[in-house]
């Protein structure tokens, strides 16, 4: 599939992040530094600082486009009235008899709480569905993680139990409680959760 212009919800856009977005992205991810990065991986030793270099932030968008273009991964910037927001992505795309992804998200501290992040993944949900044809999506999330569990909560995705040890998170080996969406419950809760979030 061929790189998307933009996904359109109510208040949000989704759209692959560029070379030039470099500036919005890295303010809000140093201003948002303490809100973010102890729900994600400590990077590689060695590995460049995305906030700090720009030559990185551009390498880390060309990965996402080679993602994109082999079908394994598809990213995406949050932005609401063209302002940079925050990340949702589609990772670890699965074809065969799995047709799966995973969901990852994040969102500024400053936007927190104001539902642009259950919009976003309604928008997401209805591309990896309709456009990608994917048969089903997991997020998994550490359990005292409040504010992404509430995400998916507002949002109904089934519960699937507790991971343990699951993912290694700032360091540490850390449960998640995962949750999931199949393309037969979208097309049941399709027009609901579209009237709900994007019409």
């Amino acid at each position: 599939m061929t790189r998307a212009t933009a996904l359109r919800g109510r208040r949000v856009v989704l759209r692959p992040l560029l070379a030039n977005d470099f500036d919005a992205w890295r303010e809000v991810r140093q201003r948002s530094a303490g809100w973010l990065l102890k729900w994600e991986p400590k990077p590689p030793p060695g590995t460049p600082d995305s906030t700090k270099s720009r030559a990185a932030f551009t390498a880390r968008c060309g990965a996402r486009q080679r993602e994109w273009d082999l079908g394994t991964g598809y990213g995406f910037g949050i932005f609401v009235e063209d302002t940079f927001a925050g990340e949702i992505n589609l990772s670890g795309v699965q074809r065969g008899p799995f047709q799966n992804a995973y969901v990852g998200y994040w969102i500024d501290e400053l936007h927190a709480g104001e539902g642009f992040v259950p919009e976003a993944l309604v928008v997401l949900v209805r591309f990896a569905f309709e456009d990608l044809r994917l048969h089903r999506l997991q997020v998994a999330i550490i359990p005292r993680n409040t504010p992404s569990r509430r995400v998916v909560e507002k949002l109904g995705l089934r519960e699937e139990g507790l991971a343990l040890r699951y993912l290694e998170i700032n360091g540490v080996w850390e449960d998640h409680v995962r949750y999931a969406i199949t393309a037969e419950e979208w097309s049941d809760r399709r027009e609901k959760l579209l009237k709900a979030w994007i019409d």
